[in-house]
């Protein structure tokens, strides 16, 4: 778990993420179906770090390959998957499971609290081993730069966890095809959190810890600290120092949409809206509303972008007929100068006012599409095979739609969202130099800070 960087090191690589944006914007219409794949009878040889909660389902995803071995830290939240996959050796220390299956294994998932990303994704690639990481694809901005240099570095197969990405493409194609205008402002929704948030100080006592988990273990890079159940399972989410709130919990979902069809990249400044409750250092807030502000991308104009969590909307003046965004409504509004068009999340292109719509032609369909969020991987991986486990020569429509080339950009977009908000103050934003330039303090919430015995 070494290989660190010095500063100058990791500022040199940072300069590369503007790079990383404008090829993410390429490698999302297009992926290709796997042209050379393994024969079926070569099934892909994975391990997976969690196996509990949101792991269940994606193990479950991919179970159609070969589960050598899983790891979780609670032997009574993973019983269950364990039970469908008797044959995996269990672990609890994903080191030791890394280690120890390094020879045995091919393709590591990585869905556990998003503290430790990370340190299980960045261990995994460094072995050569490709890699599914669920969203966010990490806890804070720096390591996500990490995450996407030890990629390019490795050449292995990468694909954060969004599943809703190939649903996008028809709204892709609505907001190419010029049906609405240039698009100059985009509002993005969600009915989160469905979990605590807006605690103002930790849990008071000390619990005891369950039999059948390793707290020591479940902290892992994150400062020791007694056991609460007010931690987890599942409300770890609101917690800054486990979690990214509802922000970071659905903003890599719904900003997924806006990110490829308007091909924002990186924001050049993000600003809190100065109504949100006031931060503090334990919890995101129990509502807020965050805005973007997004340079021109070649002919397409600066846009701005508005995020809404805890039950806030956007203003009736732009919002126009509320019938449409319903209370529990998850999504995006694209707001160009021809018309509206409104998609939820999962769901198509709904083009506004309805009345002006009604008789014009909707565009063609050109976007191949997905096989699936997680065949992409699948059949990427597989097909590494045949380049010694490598992506060397690869086109970017090879990869996984939601490769790290693509999501770590995404993930910086909406973890600097959070840097808002644990600040309360305006954020301009250095992609080149991972700096926040008018704010110096902002610049702790972007690096990592583990305690001793990790590192990535």
């Amino acid at each position: 778990m070494s290989n660190k960087l010095d500063r100058r090191e990791f500022l040199r690589q940072a300069g590369a993420i503007g790079a990383a944006a404008a090829l993410g914007s390429a490698l999302s219409p297009a992926f290709a179906e796997d042209a050379t794949p393994a024969p079926k009878d070569e099934k892909l040889k994975i391990a997976w770090v969690g196996a509990g909660g949101q792991a269940s389902g994606d193990i479950g995803q991919v179970s159609s390959e070969d589960i050598v071995a899983l790891c979780d830290v609670d032997d009574a939240s993973a019983a269950g998957t364990y039970k469908n996959f008797p044959n995996a050796r269990k672990y609890k220390d994903f080191r030791e499971m890394l280690d120890k299956e390094s020879k045995n294994i091919e393709a590591v998932g990585v869905t556990i609290p998003d503290h430790n990303h990370a340190a299980a994704a960045v261990m995994a690639m460094q072995m050569g081993k490709h890699v599914y990481c669920q969203k966010p694809l990490t806890h804070l901005v720096s390591e996500a730069q990490v995450l996407l240099e030890t990629s390019r570095r490795q050449k292995v197969v990468t694909q954060m966890g969004n599943q809703g990405h190939p649903s996008y493409a028809r709204t892709v194609e609505f907001i190419e095809s010029g049906i609405i205008g240039p698009v100059r402002e985009v509002h993005v929704v969600t009915n989160r959190p469905i979990w605590p948030q807006g605690m103002t100080a930790a849990p008071a006592g000390t619990p005891a810890v369950p039999a059948t988990l390793d707290w020591d273990l479940w902290l892992a890079t994150a400062a020791a600290r007694p056991f609460s159940p007010k931690y987890l399972p599942f409300v770890w989410r609101g917690w800054w120092d486990f979690g990214t709130g509802a922000l970071g919990d659905m903003g890599c979902h719904l900003i997924d949409g806006p990110f490829w069809a308007l091909k924002l990249g990186l924001p050049t400044a993000i600003e809190p809206d100065p109504a949100n409750p006031a931060p503090n250092p334990f919890s995101p807030p129990t509502a807020s509303i965050v805005h973007w502000e997004f340079p021109q991308r070649g002919d397409l104009p600066p846009v701005k972008m508005t995020w809404y969590d805890g039950g806030k909307r956007p203003p009736l003046d732009v919002l126009g007929k509320a019938e449409f965004m319903p209370p529990d409504f998850s999504g995006s509004l694209f707001v160009g100068d021809k018309g509206k068009i409104l998609v939820s999340h999962g769901g198509g292109p709904v083009l506004l006012p309805v009345d002006q719509f009604k008789d014009v032609a909707r565009p063609k369909e050109y976007l191949k599409r997905s096989p699936g969020h997680y065949r992409e991987w699948i059949n990427a991986c597989k097909r590494a095979r045949n380049t010694n486990n490598r992506t060397d020569g690869w086109a970017p429509e090879d990869l996984p739609a939601t490769n790290f080339e693509y999501s770590v950009p995404l993930t910086q977009t909406v973890l600097l969202g959070n840097v808002a908000l644990r600040t309360a103050q305006r954020v301009e934003w250095d992609a080149a130099n991972l700096q926040v330039t008018n704010l110096p303090a902002a610049n702790a919430l972007i690096h990592y800070h583990y305690r001793d015995g990790w590192s990535i």
